[in-house]
Formats: structure tokens, sequence, C-alpha cells
């Protein structure tokens, strides 16, 4: 599944193509993704400008002077810019046609994404106003994680996965900035100290940080929005690696399943 930095990726390399530009028209060759495509999405946007291009966790945010535009890649969606006259394939599902001769076009094998549209703030839809802090703001640090980890029983990495908890931080990255900070995925997040918290926010933010600059993580078929893939897959330390040696203790990482999700960790190193 797209994560943060994958989202961020697809966004930085979108917002130049699409900001201040008129969209012409919709195409929606498919209306059942995650939730249904609003019905009327081409005669709602047709003449509208998209102002902005941003994100909140893994949702996507495209402002017009009357919507915004709420996209989610789902579990193998991309977003991908180009010209009028490329023909669509078949999982390529949603287009919006700018007034500049492009088309920012949702490809979605799985029909997991989203394309929905609001006048309302974005940040009182549904879908996004109980998310978590930002990860890589100042709203988000080891206080923040210690503070809503108390008590709780279950296990860190399903903590600091919750976006309630953070914003966007998915299974890879949870799984790396777990082998960065030295903490079993496993071991409960209210007994953790807040000085070993305080440690795994700045892995958080170190690995998404190096995730975005490399473009994200290629697992399956992820690729930005010029069609790139990314290439922080060439630099993670745990995740998928089981059997492997540690880069740290050449003791060879392990995996488990932690909420229905596949856990990579070194049992020397992690405690």
């Amino acid at each position: 599944m797209p994560e943060l930095p994958e989202v961020e990726t697809t966004r930085r390399g979108i917002a130049p193509h699409i900001t201040g530009v008129i969209i012409r028209a919709a195409v929606v060759r498919q209306r059942r993704l995650r939730w249904p495509v609003p019905a009327g999405l081409s005669r709602r946007l047709a003449g509208q400008v998209i102002t902005a291009a941003d994100r909140r966790g893994k949702y996507l945010l495209l402002g017009t002077s009357d919507f915004t535009v709420i996209i989610h890649l789902g579990m193998s969606g991309s977003l991908r810019m180009v010209t009028d006259g490329v023909m669509p394939g078949p999982h390529d599902h949603v287009d919006l046609c700018l007034g500049n001769g492009l088309r920012l076009r949702l490809r979605d094998p799985r029909r997991f994404g989203a394309v929905l549209l609001t006048r309302r703030d974005p940040m009182l839809h549904p879908l996004i106003r109980n998310l978590g802090p930002e990860p890589l703001t100042d709203a988000f640090d080891g206080a923040w994680l210690h503070r809503r980890a108390a008590g709780r029983r279950a296990p860190v990495k399903s903590l600091i996965m919750d976006s309630r908890i953070v914003a966007g931080v998915g299974n890879i990255y949870a799984s790396e900035a777990l082998f960065l900070a030295g903490i079993l995925p496993a071991r409960r997040a209210g007994r953790i100290s807040l000085k070993r918290y305080e440690v795994l926010a700045g892995a958080v933010k170190r690995v998404l940080t190096e995730a975005i600059e490399q473009g994200g993580t290629s697992l399956r078929d992820f690729v930005n929005g010029s069609g790139e893939p990314g290439y922080f897959l060439q630099r993670l330390l745990a995740y998928g690696r089981a059997g492997e040696p540690c880069v740290n203790c050449k003791t060879a990482i392990a995996q488990r399943v932690l909420g229905q999700r596949m856990s990579y960790y070194c049992p020397r190193c992690q405690r």
C-alpha cells in the first residue's frame, strides 16, 4: 500500500503540472472504487481551477475554488501525468482532463482507492478529521507518543500504525523506524519509557524523510506522478529481509505477524 512517502512523492510530482490549471472535464471509466466516485464529477469540476495540491496523512487534497477533490491510492493505486493522446489501460479508472493538454490519471488495479468530492473544509471530512498529527511536524514527538501509549497493552507497532495517533505511518516504515530505535515491534506500548519514545519519534521522522528523498519504496507497482519507481527499497534495513543478517549484529532478521501484518525485526538489537 502506498504510505506517506509515496503519497508525498506523488504530490510533489504532480503539483507543478496541475496547480493554477483549469479542469476541462473528468472522465470516469469505473465508479466502483472503495467508495463510489461521485455522480456528475465531470459536470461539477468542469471550469474549476486547481488552486492547491496538498496532503493529509495518506490522502491527497486537490483544492479548487468551490471543491476539494480527495484522492486515496488504496492498496496499489498510482497517479500519473499523461498527455491527452495516451490511451487508458484496463485499470485506469479516472482522468482529470486539464486545460494544459495533460491528464491526471488514476490507475488502481485492486480498486481500493478513492476519488471523492467535498464543498466543506476537507479537514472536517469524516475520513480526515480524526487523523493524528503529521509525523514530520513539531506536533509529533516522543512526549505525544508516550501520552497516547499510557495504559495500552497493544504492541507498539500497532500504536504507530494507528492513524488516530500519527497520520500516514504504514507497515514498511513502522518496521524500519522500530529497527532504528531498537524497539521490538511486539513490546507493549504502555511499557515503553518516555526516553525510548523520544528515540522512536526521531526514527519515524528520519525514515520518512529519507524515503521521501528517495521517491518512496517500490513494492509491487508503486510509481510517482511521472511513472518512475521509488528507490528507498534499496535502503530497507529490516522490512522484507527475513533470514538475512542484521546490518548491525549479523543475527538473522526474524518475522512474525502482528495485527494481521508481517513485522520484521532483529531479535538481538531490538528489545
